[in-house]
């Protein structure tokens, strides 16, 4: 897998990265004798049993529901073998991905977050819907955190957040409106952490699979997941063999996926999972102050209000824009902290998603991501020449 780097926008192109804070770009790089198999028929444990009994594989995840497969170590001769076996569909290369960062946050109220009708006010945080947060895991024992269940694929013993990225994402999103700390979008979501990233917010597409495997088996349960990570690549269609694959199906079990466009300042179509078209693209706004107008001082960095955040990917395949500069939500240890990125974005535009699922159950993913961008509104941009589409910026008011 390739790796790539992380705004806390974790990438999928190799070990995926969180995408938060604005950081450096990772190089695209396989990992050696890693690879990812996908069957055409069989069982995937039986199948990962035999590559460990003729060729010597070391399995680290088998897969059943967002493709059917398995991922592990082997030597590229043994994996020459495994790729002409009948049942196999493909075999390839692992790859690097990266991760891409009560008062009331600037970003939920550029958005309108607080004036929603299906928001929780009465403490308790009872917004009705089930968000999956694929990134460094998620704090357990935040007070204003509804955690309620995960599942770890990266390294370490729990989906405990070991970095902080995750729970950052994860407050935005879900924060409980319980008179402490930060509120989020939809307050006291039920939040099931999905810890594909290590405590340096980097992972690897095998993981991310694993991650996305987890959610689509529990599509029944989980209907709105957050990707604030990724990496370098392009549209390779829902028959990769890879990631593309794996989320195509689960959207089409009817998870609605909210991505990062990347931290880059380059066009989306060149990062993954931003460039594919299943998902929903998330760009960043620079926003100080809450409100519309470019009156805004800079306060943790520096940018201009209103306008297109200067580290933010842009292009045809993004979305929808949210409030990515200067963002305060929870942290790992139970605390606090601003970051930017459009990891930080990203999850303004899941807790929408959120909104809108609990209120229309029945929403497909293209339904749920036609909605947010109605509610849009393309009058937010301060005379910013950096804009090069103008995607609408988010609304949560109506839902």
């Amino acid at each position: 897998m390739r790796r790539i780097r992380t705004v806390l926008l974790a990438s999928l192109v190799g070990a995926p990265l969180a995408m938060g804070a604005v950081a450096t770009t990772a190089t695209a790089a396989e990992i050696p004798g890693a690879y990812i198999v996908t069957l055409k028929s069989g069982d995937p444990a039986a199948a990962a049993d035999d590559a460990r009994t003729r060729h010597g594989a070391t399995v680290s995840h088998v897969y059943r529901y967002a493709m059917r497969g398995y991922a592990g170590h082997m030597s590229p001769r043994a994996a020459a073998a495994v790729a002409r076996q009948d049942g196999v569909a493909s075999v390839v290369a692992d790859q690097t991905v990266t991760a891409a960062a009560q008062t009331l946050p600037t970003g939920i109220n550029r958005i309108d977050g607080e004036l929603s009708s299906t928001r929780s006010g009465d403490g308790t945080g009872a917004v009705n819907v089930d968000v999956a947060v694929i990134d460094t895991g998620i704090d357990l024992t935040h007070p204003d955190l509804n955690v309620v269940g995960g599942k770890n694929c990266s390294n370490g013993r729990s989906y405990a957040d070991g970095n902080g990225h995750g729970s950052h994402v994860a407050g935005t999103i879900g924060a409980k409106d319980d008179g402490i700390g930060v509120v989020g979008v939809a307050p006291g979501a039920r939040l099931w952490a999905v810890r594909v990233l290590n405590n340096q917010g980097s992972g690897s597409w095998s993981s991310i699979i694993c991650g996305l495997d987890y959610v689509t088996g529990n599509a029944g349960t989980i209907e709105v997941a957050n990707m604030s990570l990724g990496g370098t690549g392009t549209d390779t269609g829902c028959n990769d063999g890879g990631m593309h694959q794996a989320i195509c199906r689960s959207v089409a079990a009817g998870v609605t996926y909210a991505v990062a466009a990347g931290n880059e300042a380059d066009d989306a179509k060149n990062h993954v999972p931003a460039a594919y078209d299943e998902v929903m693209t998330v760009s960043a706004l620079a926003d100080f102050d809450g409100n519309p107008g470019g009156l805004g001082a800079p306060t943790c960095r520096a940018d201009v209000d209103d306008t297109f955040a200067d580290f933010s990917n842009f292009g045809a395949d993004v979305d929808l824009i949210a409030p990515g500069v200067c963002i305060y939500s929870t942290w790992k240890g139970g605390g606090y902290n601003t970051i930017s990125g459009t990891s930080m974005a990203t999850p303004h535009v899941t807790g929408g998603a959120a909104l809108y699922k609990s209120t229309h159950p029945t929403a497909s993913p293209a339904q749920v991501k036609s909605a947010l961008q109605a509610a849009g509104t393309t009058n937010w941009n301060n005379a910013d020449d950096r804009d090069r589409v103008k995607e609408p910026l988010l609304n949560v008011s109506a839902f």
